[in-house]
């Protein structure tokens, strides 16, 4: 508390949430007590002064007045003190600022010992005159946005100092108390000027940003009752003329409800919106919502409007006018059909397609829609990841939409249409839910029939749509997923096939696409052939559509310049002049290979390939040592390679020494990474070649995978490994017995030039491919010597 000091003793005028500047005239509400003490000391003296102090906000002058006042005030001249309902009014003129430095309170009024705080004044005179006009421009430019300003600007312009100025301004500035009391407190004219002119000028900012802002959005809002009017009176005057489908309004909606043959589920549920629509009004906030659901509901397909016969023969002769080869599934899919004509009902199981990039997955379902005569509707599902895009969204949520599935029906306009799914293996799971999960009641025939979209809110019966799923790898649909399903797999073209699918559909369709016909481009087959080998690589005919493209972009090129005699006829040579240089390397048979190399096949997802196996060995201590971007299948493989090799040959005189030797098997092609069961057998004859010495015939190659007892195990890809062993020029294949049923799908001309050797166990093997006979049994258990630990 501050220490009483008799010296210039003033009574304080509490200010509460204002600050009195010098060079001003005010009035102030005072208690009873402070009013009569300022009367009693105008009767004795003749005149009275005190001292303005403002209190600090959120504090209680009764229990700390010496933190509860500012310390630095207004020297207050008291002119008259006048009696009032709730104390006095003090009528004063405010002269200089003062600091108190004691403060004390004597029966309820406080008392303080002040001391003057003159001005430092280092301003020039020019600059209080150009410090004036700054001042005078920026209030006028605050008050042109208010009307009838000019009686608050008249004033400022009659003033004759920046601080009058300030006392009459500062009032109806919208800034906090101690913001106010800072500038009090400023001695400086010049910082105290400065501080005024940037309070002036932020509010002034602040101002034109609000009034910006109300401005546009009163803009807006009257641009929205306009055109609500408009259209209130548009509605009005079709209501009046009659005109337009659903000009009628609300009651419209009730007709086509009433005439519609949706489920009495779904039309109670319609009548219920429609209840609420025309409760709600055309302007309630609900209503463009509630519109867009019954459309919805009156658009989609509820009921099957005919059911056409299933011509089995007709949809045989469709699937094989639209596509070449693919016998296999032609037949299964004909057999789907069939049992779909004798069951009469419901079909029940669900088609997926599995297979490479570009083997006509999606043009086989609209096949099957035109020979079943129905209506086609597709979706792709590659990167879906929001759960809401198959069962939709909640109406509750601004925006929302029904599904893909409710969307595609309805535009497919009929309950039965053939629904193709497309790249249903690239649905991945996020926050947002599990995609996959909520296919499982689409697929599910026990469970589609009652169909749930979050935005249809009633169930819907899918049973009568033939859903065909799409993919290009089982490995990543869920296993509940995929169990819903039935697996047709497409391998993809032999090289005959892409010829016929060049000539009968990818050539015709690319001359319309490019304006061309027959007479002014053909294509020899040899160039066709030499397109498939040389510059594309895949098991679909994608890339050879595209390059067949080329050609024609090529020759539209000749043709509209006239540099060339029509027709022009693309053989083989003129490819590189066309495409450029050749793009694909096939792998061949390579005339001899020695002893350590032996030439496997495998399965890639654009087809078969051959690859060779390659080992050696060098002084070391047996450690072996796989280069290649070998996965862990094949690392397995080679491991369990390495100890049949030392087990099966522990009986047979060998100069092979294990544990003086490093052994390395490397797989070329070392970017590209390499993994799969089927690599075993391949990895086992390179070890076996390389310990004895003896060389592969470069034109054997073989597939198979093999376990720690010496059992060679069925492996997958037959068809693509037989097909890239004939086109690499290889004679012979080895391959698991269990494999031979599935050379039935190798095409007769590719059998017809290969030698199939089937194989049992790793002695089979090593025998057709080495000459080695491993027959002779390993010692026995018994009779082996057991080498301490301590000898190696």
């Amino acid at each position: 508390m501050y220490s009483k000091d008799s010296s210039n003793e003033r009574i304080v005028i509490p200010l509460t949430e204002v600050v009195v500047y010098p060079e001003t005239r005010t009035k102030v509400l005072v208690g009873k007590t402070v009013g009569e003490g300022l009367i009693n000391a105008i009767k004795s003296y003749g005149s009275a002064s005190a001292v303005g102090l403002t209190a600090k906000v959120d504090t209680e002058p009764e229990k700390d007045p010496a933190g509860a006042f500012y310390t630095v005030g207004t020297l207050l001249s008291i002119s008259r003190v006048q009696p009032a309902d709730e104390g006095y009014i003090v009528f004063a003129h405010a002269t200089s600022r003062v600091r108190a430095v004691a403060l004390s309170e004597i029966g309820g009024v406080y008392h303080a010992s002040c001391e003057p705080l003159p001005d430092i004044d280092d301003l020039d005179e020019e600059g209080r005159e150009e410090m004036l006009r700054d001042v005078r421009a920026a209030i006028h430019e605050i008050s042109s946005n208010f009307q009838g300003s000019e009686q608050f600007t008249r004033p400022v312009d009659g003033m004759e100092s920046v601080d009058q100025i300030m006392a009459f301004v500062m009032p109806f500035m919208p800034v906090d108390v101690a913001t106010k009391q800072s500038l009090l407190e400023t001695v400086s004219v010049k910082e105290r000027y400065n501080a005024f002119l940037r309070l002036l000028v932020d509010f002034n900012e602040r101002l034109s940003i609000r009034i910006e802002v109300a401005r546009k959005a009163t803009e807006k809002v009257g641009k929205a009752n306009r055109e609500a009017l408009l259209r209130e009176q548009l509605r009005v005057i079709q209501e009046e003329l009659s005109e337009g489908e659903g000009s009628a309004g609300d009651g419209d909606y009730r007709e086509r409800i009433e005439r519609s043959a949706m489920p009495d589920e779904v039309r109670k549920k319609a009548l219920a919106e429609l209840k609420k629509l025309e409760m709600g009004g055309s302007q309630h906030h609900e209503s463009q919502g509630i519109r867009n659901y019954l459309d919805l509901l009156l658009d989609l397909p509820w009921t099957v409007e005919e059911t056409k016969e299933i011509d089995i023969v007709g949809a045989r002769r469709v699937l094989d006018s639209n596509h070449n080869g693919l016998e296999k599934v032609k037949e299964r899919i004909v057999q789907h059909l069939a049992v779909m004509k004798l069951k009469q009902e419901k079909q029940g199981s669900i088609l997926l397609l599995v297979g490479p990039p570009g083997t006509g997955k999606t043009s086989l379902g609209r096949s099957i829609a035109e020979a079943l005569g129905r209506k086609y509707a597709r979706i792709s599902l590659g990167g879906v990841r929001d759960e809401a895009e198959i069962r939709g969204h909640r109406r509750t949520y601004v925006g929302a939409l029904p599904g893909r599935i409710i969307q595609g029906m309805k535009r497919a306009g009929t309950k039965n249409p053939v629904f193709v799914l497309d790249e249903v293996d690239k649905v991945s799971s996020s926050y947002m839910g599990d995609p996959a999960s909520a296919l499982l009641e689409v697929l599910d025939p026990e469970q589609n029939s009652t169909f749930s979209d979050h935005y249809l809110e009633v169930p819907y019966d899918l049973s009568d749509v033939f859903f065909i799923a799409t993919a290009n790898t089982l490995a990543t649909i869920p296993a509940p997923l995929l169990d819903r399903m039935e697996v047709i797999e497409i391998s993809g073209y032999t090289k005959n096939e892409k010829i016929a699918i060049a000539k009968d559909h990818l050539l015709p369709e690319t001359l319309v696409e490019h304006g061309l016909d027959d007479g002014e481009l053909q294509i020899d087959d040899s160039a066709i052939e030499a397109i498939i080998d040389r510059y594309t690589r895949e098991a679909g005919v994608r890339g050879l559509k595209k390059q067949l493209a080329r050609i024609a972009r090529f020759v539209s090129t000749k043709v509209v310049s006239g540099t060339a005699d029509l027709p022009i006829v693309v053989a083989a040579d003129m490819l590189p002049e066309i495409l450029g240089r050749e793009t694909v390397r096939q792998d061949v048979a390579r005339k001899e290979n020695p002893p350590g190399v032996v030439t496997g096949l495998a399965w890639t997802p654009v087809g078969g390939d051959i690859l060779f196996i390659e080992g050696t060995f060098m002084p070391g201590k047996g450690k072996l040592t796989l280069t290649g971007q070998l996965g862990d299948v094949m690392k397995e493989s080679a491991q369990i390679s390495l100890s049949l090799i030392r087990s099966r040959l522990a009986g047979m005189p060998s100069r092979f020494d294990f544990f003086s030797s490093d052994i390395h098997i490397h797989v070329p092609s070392g970017a590209t990474p390499k993994d799969g069961p089927s690599a075993g057998v391949t990895i086992l004859t390179a070890l076996a070649s390389l310990v004895t010495g003896k060389a592969v015939d470069p034109m054997v190659a073989m597939t198979g995978e093999v376990t720690l007892s010496g059992a060679v195990l069925p492996v997958g890809g037959i068809k693509e490994k037989v097909l890239a062993a004939h086109r690499a020029g290889i004679k012979t294949v080895i391959l698991p017995r269990e494999n031979e049923r599935d050379l039935e799908d190798v095409p007769v001309e590719v059998r017809s030039d290969l030698t199939f050797v089937p194989v049992d166990t790793i002695e089979d093997v090593l025998r057709e491919a080495l000459g080695l006979d491993l027959a002779g049994p390993v010692l026995p258990y018994a009779e082996r010597r057991c080498v301490p630990v301590h000898e190696f």
